[in-house]
């Protein structure tokens, strides 16, 4: 029987685009099924007092050199040539995240996900823009309009306000944060821990 995967997932953060590329690999080795759970990064560093890494490590000297350098090494690894950093970042992401929680309930989970982390993360789209944002998803054939009209809807609001506030009750605190048969693990740099849990029989 495979194994599901729980995804805490925010468009906002860089390393979930990395993640998400980089476990094509582990699903099709294991079987295992990933469950993204749209999730606010801004509301999980609220209610957990957390920072982003840039602002955390802001004054410490060597750390930003460092990460600069790990993620350079997770790009070579993964081949992640189409990656470049937004020029936009940070941008809010409030109105992408319920448009995913629209999209699931369509049947469109994944080609939404597909067309907003390319466009973030590959082409450098403004995706806190609106029209932006129905441009791109009209583009990947998604009915771009109804979607984010949708995001306005009070339930999908509260879904996504929901997810939030469940995935710090399981223990994350920022992204991406994975969830395992209870086990939970954190960062791109834990996804060989990951897959050794996956693997346990």
């Amino acid at each position: 029987m495979s194994k599901t995967v729980d995804f805490i997932f925010d468009f906002a953060s860089p390393n979930a685009y990395m993640t998400h590329k980089a476990l094509a690999g582990i699903t099709q080795r294991t079987g295992a099924t990933v469950n993204y759970i749209p999730c606010l990064l801004g509301g999980i560093f609220k209610s957990t007092g957390n920072q982003a890494p840039f602002v955390t490590f802001a004054n410490v000297k060597g750390k930003q050199e460092y990460n600069k350098l790990e993620n350079e090494r997770f790009i070579a690894k993964y081949n992640l040539t189409a990656y470049k950093m937004n020029p936009h970042f940070p941008m809010s992401t409030v109105a992408l995240m319920r448009g995913l929680i629209v999209a699931e309930g369509t049947g469109q989970k994944d080609a939404y996900i597909e067309a907003v982390l390319k466009a973030m993360w590959e082409d450098g789209e403004n995706m806190a823009d609106n029209d932006v944002a129905i441009h791109v998803l009209s583009a990947a054939g998604l009915d771009g309009p109804a979607i984010i009209k949708k995001t306005q809807d009070p339930t999908v609001k509260g879904k996504l306000i929901e997810n939030t506030e469940a995935a710090v009750a399981r223990g994350a605190f920022g992204i991406p944060t994975f969830f395992v048969d209870g086990e939970m693990f954190f960062g791109k740099e834990r996804l060989a821990q990951l897959e050794e849990e996956i693997a346990k029989a």
